[in-house]
């Protein structure tokens, strides 16, 4: 099932909630939003629900309205502009007794209501009149196929619909097998051909992607240099852009951004191959070189690495051609060419931050970085309180206390050309994994790691959530300490404290507390009251955004040690920070700013 976006199931009601779970086995990269009144335990809720499906539309993610079909048909109806740009929207049944695609139909809808049916043991109501009458759409070809005209797709259907004949130019199986008549004499063709054609209202173009794109490029080389030659050996030899499987190349360019930016302008794969595997190709170049195979280990990079793609029964069409300093060759497969399966990916390593643990506190950003990957590694909890976002994906548990291997492990996989996801909780860049990967990847110095791409994905820090949570005790300056001493000397953190007790900033305290270590807290406390009152508030936040949580607000001469664990972060305010009871018997926590001092001014100006 060939989806742009992750589907997302929308509920309305508890009854509808519980069939899109039943079916995230069949969809695993599937997200679940319930409407919050009647549909509260999804993985992300939502008050209106035209505006909430609007949004989703809006933002091409394909929806599977667990409800009537005419909520959806309301609810999206001002949004429809252009039929080839809109995402696949499907109506199913709240007891799962019928799912019907209303929009996308070749955009995936088909193929996603297909696997619904499948999970439930029912027939998809599938309405597309070519796909009912010729089982086949025309518009959409299988994966390995691309069709060069799709403006004309719509006039020519129309013709074949009413009737007319058809003839099939080329070697197509997934045709060949479906219910169109074909005739040797037709007014309309369907050509199959991997040079460029243009097509018409009586002729539907197919490229099988058969040619494989094998490159080269100096260290720096200009992406606009390489797309070029690219382009321009294409149109030389009249092949068609369409045919194109993939970009291959070697493996110490996995960091080339030339070679990158040249696989997005194609909108192709990307894919790499070791040394001795472009070497093996040696007996089939027709330009081997001595001087490449001292430099990279192999005698030919863009037509070894156009032969390895293609197989054993690949030929060149096109030999190396060079430009100032890029090279390409193209070979031709005689099936199309699976990129997949062949070479490596470019991997990449993605540190996600959960934030406190609420999935409604989870960025959209990592969720996309968990529904890219193929492999998780963390901390085996942070991995359960991932839920079905895990489902499909390889997981690499560790336990507390095995940071450094988890992280080895997110490099070596990465490097492998995995797509990783090095998961935290909170925020990763604070007390947390980023800063182990960069250190790894500058103590080992391998040059394998280095090329790996790293993002680093921000989420809610548990400062933050505290603070959030109790009102606003971070409005003024603040500062982080960790009390843990395994990686700092005490005496360091001493002097760090002593510092932000000068400064009177407000302090979150975090790793407060352990088995092994009972007394920083009542130290690190001692070393801030003396520059703070008594009364100054304290914020005790344990499980934040998971079952068990609790906020508490103590005076700072209240607080005890035996009511904080690892589990707790510990806000001590500054001496300007105040505590506000409320109308339920409850308080805020806040630290201002000073604008009740400042004349005439405004939020605006000091923000």
């Amino acid at each position: 099932m060939a989806l742009d976006r992750a589907p997302v199931f929308v509920a309305l009601t508890a009854e509808g909630l519980a069939t899109a779970r039943r079916l995230q086995s069949a969809v695993p990269s599937a997200e679940v939003h319930g409407l919050a009144s009647r549909a509260h335990d999804a993985e992300r809720t939502f008050e209106h629900t035209t505006e909430h499906l609007q949004a989703l539309f809006l933002a091409g993610r394909p929806i599977v309205g667990v409800c009537a079909a005419g909520i959806l048909i309301r609810a999206l109806a001002p949004t429809l502009t252009d039929k080839r740009r809109e995402p696949p929207v499907l109506a199913l049944a709240e007891d799962g007794g019928a799912v019907v695609p209303l929009l996308g139909g070749h955009r995936g809808a088909n193929e996603l209501a297909e696997a619904i049916a499948d999970a439930l043991g029912i027939a998809a109501a599938v309405t597309t009149t070519g796909d009912r009458r010729f089982g086949v759409a025309l518009d959409d070809p299988p994966p390995g196929w691309r069709l060069a005209n799709p403006q004309h797709h719509k006039a020519f259907a129309a013709r074949l619909l009413a009737g007319e004949a058809v003839k099939l130019e080329g070697d197509a199986p997934w045709l060949q097998d479906s219910g169109l008549a074909f005739r040797d004499k037709a007014g309309l063709t369907l050509r199959i051909t991997d040079h460029a054609a243009d097509g018409s209202e009586d002729e539907l173009v197919y490229h099988p992607q058969i040619l494989a794109l094998g490159v080269g490029c100096e260290r720096g080389a200009e992406a606009e240099e390489l797309i070029g030659l690219v382009r321009e050996t294409l149109a030389a030899h009249g092949l068609a852009e369409g045919a194109l499987a993939g970009v291959f190349t070697i493996d110490v360019k996995t960091d080339e951004p030339a070679i990158a930016a040249l696989a997005e302008a194609l909108g192709v794969p990307l894919r790499f191959f070791d040394a001795p595997a472009l070497e093996a190709e040696t007996p089939r170049l027709a330009n081997p070189s001595e001087l490449v195979f001292r430099e990279v280990g192999c005698h030919g990079v863009a037509e070894g690495a156009a032969l390895a793609a293609g197989g054993l029964e690949a030929a060149l069409v096109v030999p190396k051609v060079k430009s100032a300093r890029a090279t390409c060759a193209i070979a031709r497969a005689p099936q199309p060419i699976d990129a997949q399966r062949v070479g490596r990916g470019r991997g990449g390593l993605a540190v996600v931050g959960l934030g406190p643990g609420d999935p409604a506190w989870r960025t959209p950003e990592a969720e996309a970085c968990l529904r890219r990957a193929d492999d998780l590694v963390a901390y085996r909890l942070y991995l359960d309180l991932l839920g079905p976002r895990a489902a499909g994906k390889t997981r690499h548990d560790f336990e507390l206390g095995e940071e450094e291997a988890r992280v080895r492990r997110a490099l070596e996989l990465a490097a492998a050309g995995r797509e990783v996801a090095l998961v935290s909780s909170g925020d990763p860049g604070i007390y947390a994994m980023a800063a182990l990967v960069f250190e790894l990847i500058e103590r080992e110095a391998r040059p394998d790691w280095r090329r790996i791409p790293v993002t680093v994905t921000p989420g809610i820090s548990a400062l933050q959530a505290a603070a959030a949570r109790i009102g606003a005790p971070l409005g003024h300056d603040f500062c982080a300490v960790s009390l843990s001493d395994l990686l700092t000397p005490w005496s360091v953190i001493e002097a760090r404290l002593r510092a932000a007790a000068e400064g009177d900033f407000v302090v979150a305290l975090y790793n407060p507390a352990s088995r092994r270590r009972g007394h920083q807290l009542g130290e690190a406390l001692a070393i801030l009251q003396r520059k703070r009152p008594a009364e100054t508030p304290v914020v005790l936040a344990r499980n934040l955004g998971r079952d068990g949580e609790r906020i508490d607000v103590l005076r700072l001469d209240e607080v005890n040690a035996d009511r904080v664990d690892m589990l707790t972060l510990v806000l001590v305010g500054s001496s300007e920070t105040r505590r506000v009871e409320r109308g339920d018997g409850g308080v805020w926590v806040y630290t201002p700013r000073g604008y009740a001092a400042k004349s005439g001014g405004s939020a605006e100006d000091a923000a």
